[in-house]
């Protein structure tokens, strides 16, 4: 017997799960559901399908809650599973004669074993499209599992809408681009290997066995004409095969469909214009026709009734809607309406628009960070009346996790229910360290990173290897120009001590020192004992199989989270932990044969991992939720605030497929991906419905203007200026509330510091060259000498000219030391040796060194012959004074001279080198660079015991920039326009009056270490120019660049 397809619907606006409930049990659904009055018998006996796991929950709770007993019986709840879902828990006892599904990693390893060979299978006629060039795709394994899983949701794709591959074939060269015969050669890949692969294996694609259980499973209850209630629920069957099982409900003696939010206000001439018949697809463009018929919200509703043969008018709507809603409801249905008849908007009467859109406000926001702040004022608002419920929809995860964080601030816990990446779990975050850590070394963050992880314990306490971490940062780490491999950390280690204890004489290295290295080493074992699966697998030089990685990488993993109990269960725990567990057993039990570099298992990793999310447990706030738009199906509370609303978030932007194009997926029956938007508008059609609706959007995204939602645009058009004027005026009611949040009392202007500590504390000795920081920056002066505060030393140091600087000295001065007389034949072999050795000192990075050594190279010969080029003269490198009062301040003064030479004449001439650029010779004379003749004044003032009596005669600045011959820049030439001449012993004795009234003016009680007393023209960063917050208050001479 054939029966009448019994089809409903709820209206949004209306509570979906307690209307369908109480339609149930009153017998509107199915007649005469329960004969005897026994309801709790008629339900144990129902079967009632639902979209998704988390409408299943929610209606066992409806039912729960419309008991009037303590106890009830609950019908049997089961998740289809939509397009989105991977919750399709259907499983019936003839399915066991389908090949099981193939699992998702099994599935991107065999096809990216497949896709890896493929540049070198291309016929030759398709070779020769490249012509010289070489094909490049896929270059890596990682690039073939990421074009596996393009082809794996293609394959999805075609099989969900049961499309026929075989159509592939029929495509002519002539019918598409010269390029698109390569792509449909590369799709050789699915048509004919991929099958053979499933064959072998006894597996199917999870599209083609979901197609084939629903279609059993409509078949067998076809055939059974059960007498018992079948009902489907919020079903909208935007799946073939879920649509033919919902037809089968449908006619069912005792069966029904309630279809979620038919619009029963379309006119008819729109909804038939929704129908595909009407159109030729041929005939017309493919785009507007997409953007026309299948981005309608109720495109999939009208395509479902069709195959049930079911007139819109012949559904039952379920639930009273007030007047207002269902006018509002109206409203929205026209403002989404076909591109192609929105003429009729002109139309419109906008009676009353104001009062109708009064429960609507509108959040334009600044930026994301604003628009979370406002989203969370807004839930916060919403749940202040008990029993209210509040809810975030939207399709962005990232202000979703935004949202969840500024709730805390009210004390709010709210799960983001769409779930997160499992590669942003902590668990996974630990592993990605690890690999790139092992295989991509010489980052010392990263190295730190793993280090402090919240799960790496090495089986120590975890307090301990955190002390032990931070010593090993600030001791060894930082300020080191080397780069660390963690499979070679104990090297690095050894290399560094032995560079610290030969700059450092043995009486300075106490027993803290010494501790801090055991410390250290004991670090290094740890850490090298942790990695060694993955290093001895490194030493293998034939590639590996996922299997072998998979094992090492679970080691080595396991080896950094265990904790001092020897246990694993914090590594696996909760749903993070659950979801890694299962993945990476599927890797470990791998036999794809898929076979790589391990230098590329890191990329393989993340591109294996990029499509697997976790979703967080039931819990937070008991009435305030946050949503994906997934998740909000069926779902209804008190207050929705719909986010995102920009182009590309809601909806989500389309893309042509990376295999078919447009007119190639028409020829395949598949439809276009505007058909996306249909269903996204669904659900914001839904949202929409609900009592209260807060829009936002944020004007700026990722720093990059956005573009307002086509259904906002829309709804602002069909309302009119008036209402929306007063819609956006209640968000912006919103916006203030988010600005009092953090808004504080007027805060004045920050003063340049200017401490005056007691002269007991201030500094008692200066080195020459602090003196020019006293007089440009008193306050570093204050910071470094009186506070005791030192910059901590940049994690990741890249050699400057500093270094350069230092290492040149250390060459120079050893050279000095070693070849008395440069004109000696070996003067150059001894130099670049000296050099060798010092370069060897510094452990510079390969880059680093490579290039120095270069420049080093070509300056050697060129400082030989400036060498020579200097004459007979004694030459004293190094030279480091004795402290020597400055006056009667009682304030010392010392230095470190870069070279002293004693010329013949008994005279001296004072050499500064510079790697960077010298000041000018005016400068100097001008004492704004005071070192040299402060030198020159120490000299003069006997601070240096083996040069008493000697007159200084010249200054030089000698340019090592290895750009050629070197040429001494004297400080005492002048220009001809200067018409006094200073010579060396005149500037000693200026600079030294000079000191003495410096040094006396700070001995001075009330005079203060002002932060920049001297700006100069180009000021570079300085070690404290954040402690006396510069910015704040400099911007009258200096402008941040």
């Amino acid at each position: 017997m054939i029966y009448k397809p019994r089809v409903f619907s709820i209206s949004p606006g209306t509570a979906f799960l307690p209307h369908f409930v109480d339609a149930l049990l009153s017998g509107t659904l199915i007649d005469d559901f329960a004969p005897n009055g026994d309801i709790q018998t008629a339900l144990a006996d129902s079967l009632i399908y639902v979209p998704t796991r988390r409408a299943a929950r929610a209606l066992r709770l409806a039912f729960v809650e419309r008991s009037d007993t303590q106890s009830t019986l609950l019908p049997t709840i089961r998740a289809l599973g939509d397009v989105d879902e991977d919750s399709f828990l259907f499983v019936e006892n003839h399915t066991s004669a389908l090949n099981p599904p193939i699992g998702e990693s099994e599935r991107l390893l065999l096809l990216a074993r497949l896709i890896r060979p493929w540049r070198e299978s291309l016929p030759a006629h398709l070779r020769a499209m490249f012509g010289t060039e070489d094909v490049l795709i896929p270059a890596h394994s990682a690039d073939a599992i990421w074009l596996a899983q393009d082809l794996a949701h293609l394959m999805d794709e075609i099989e969900t809408e049961a499309a026929d591959w075989s159509k592939l074939k029929d495509i002519a060269p002539d019918m598409v681009a010269e390029w698109w015969q390569i792509t449909l050669d590369f799709l050789t890949i699915i048509t004919q290997n991929w099958p053979q692969i499933l064959t072998e294996r006894q597996r199917s694609n999870p599209a083609e066995w979901r197609n084939q259980a629903l279609t059993m499973h409509a078949e067998a209850l076809q055939r059974a004409q059960s007498d018992k209630p079948i009902i489907a629920a919020g079903v909208s069957g935007s799946i073939p095969a879920v649509s033919h099982l919902l037809k089968v409900i449908a006619s069912l003696p005792k069966g029904a469909v309630v279809l979620p939010g038919l619009d029963l206000h379309m006119d008819e001439e729109q909804w038939n214009a929704l129908s595909t018949s009407n159109k030729d697809k041929t005939a017309c463009d493919f785009f507007d026709y997409a953007e026309n018929i299948f981005s309608h919200p109720q495109y999939h509703l009208k395509k479902l009734l069709t195959l049930m043969e079911c007139q819109r008018d012949h559904v039952c709507e379920i639930g009273q809607q007030s007047t207002i809603k269902k006018r509002r409801m109206a409203l929205l249905s026209e403002a989404l309406r076909s591109a192609s008849t929105t003429d009729k908007w002109i139309q419109i009467v906008r009676d009353d628009y104001e009062n109708l859109c009064a429960d609507w406000s509108f959040i334009e926001a600044i930026n994301e960070r604003e628009e979370a702040l406002a989203i969370a004022v807004a839930l916060r608002k919403a749940i202040e009346e008990p029993k209210k419920t509040a809810a975030l929809i939207t399709n962005d995860r990232n202000l979703a996790r935004r949202v969840a964080a500024e709730l805390q601030r009210f004390g709010i816990e709210a799960n983001d229910s769409g779930g997160i990446p499992l590669a942003q779990t902590l668990p996974v975050t630990l592993l990605r360290l690890i690999l790139e850590n092992v295989l991509q070394p010489d980052d010392p963050i990263a190295f730190l990173s793993l280090l402090k992880h919240p799960l790496t314990t090495l089986q120590q306490n975890r307090h301990r290897l955190r002390e032990m971490a931070e010593n090993f940062e600030l001791f060894i780490l930082r300020g080191n120009t080397g780069r660390i491999n963690l499979c070679e950390c104990d090297q690095f280690l050894e290399k560094w001590i032995e560079t610290y204890t030969h700059d450092h004489d043995r009486s300075e290295i106490n027993a803290l020192d010494q501790q801090k290295f055991e410390e250290a080493r004991l670090l290094c074992h740890l850490l090298k004992k942790a990695v060694e699966p993955l290093a001895s697998l490194m030493k293998q030089e034939e590639e590996c199989t996922i299997n072998e990685a998979a094992i090492a990488t679970v080691e080595v993993f396991e080896n950094f989270g265990r904790n001092e109990d020897n246990s694993l269960a914090h590594l696996y725990q909760h749903e993070a932990g659950q979801a890694l567990s299962k993945f990476l057993r599927e890797l470990v039990s791998d036999q794809s044969g898929l076979t790589f570099h391990l230098c590329e298992w890191p990329a393989m990793f993340s591109a294996l991992i990029a499509t697997r999310s976790v979703t967080p447990s039931p819990g937070g706030h008991s009435r305030l939720f946050i949503w994906g738009t997934l998740e909000s199906r069926l779902q209804t509370v008190d207050t929705v605030v719909i986010g995102g609303l920009n182009e590309g978030s809601w909806p989500i932007s389309t893309r042509n497929d990376a295999f078919l194009s447009r007119p190639m997926k028409m020829m395949l029956t598949l439809e276009p991906p505007e058909q996306r938007i249909g269903i996204s508008a669904h659900d914001f059609q839904w949202a929409m419905g609900m009592d209260k609706v807060v829009m936002s959007r944020a004007l700026r995204v990722n720093h990059t203007p956005s573009i307002p939602s086509r259904w906002l645009q829309r709804i602002e058009t069909v309302v009119g200026k008036q209402a929306w004027k007063q819609i956006c005026a209640r968000g912006e009611i919103l916006r203030h509330w988010t600005k009092m949040l953090d808004h504080t009392n007027m805060i004045s202007d920050v003063e340049r510091p200017c401490p005056a500590p007691p002269l007991d504390v201030r500094p008692r000795h200066f080195s020459v060259t602090e003196i020019e920081t006293l007089r440009y920056d008193p306050y570093a002066i204050y910071a470094k000498k009186i506070l005791r505060l030192r910059p901590l030393k940049k994690l990741i140091h890249d050699p400057s000219a500093i270094e350069r600087g230092i290492l040149y000295h250390a060459i120079l001065a050893a050279f000095c030391t070693q070849i008395k007389n440069p004109n000696a034949a070996n003067a150059l072999d001894v130099l670049l040796s000296i050099g060798r050795k010092e370069f060897d000192k510094f452990n510079f990075p390969p880059d680093i060194e490579a290039i120095w050594w270069n420049i080093f190279e070509n300056l050697a010969p060129h400082l030989i012959q400036w060498e020579q080029s200097l004459g007979p003269r004694e030459r004293y490198a190094e030279v480091v004074s004795e402290k020597i009062p400055i006056g009667t301040t009682g304030v010392t003064l010392s230095g470190r001279v870069d070279r002293l030479d004693v010329l013949p004449d008994k005279t001296v001439e004072i050499l500064d080198f510079k790697t960077g650029t010298p000041p000018s010779s005016k400068q100097v004379r001008e004492l704004l660079f005071p070192q040299l003749a402060l030198e020159t004044a120490l000299l003069m003032e006997g601070a240096f015991p083996d040069f008493q009596d000697l007159t200084p005669s010249n200054l030089f600045y000698i340019p090592l920039n290895g750009k050629g011959e070197i040429k001494s820049q004297s400080i005492l030439l002048k220009k001809k326009e200067e018409k006094t001449y200073l010579s060396a012993v005149n500037l000693g004795e200026i600079a030294w009056k000079n000191l003495i009234a410096l040094i006396t003016y700070y001995q001075n009680p009330q005079q203060g270490y002002l932060s920049h007393a001297v700006p100069m023209e180009k000021r570079h960063e300085g070690d404290y120019d954040h402690l006396a917050r510069l910015w704040e208050w400099s911007s009258g001479f200096y402008k941040e660049e």
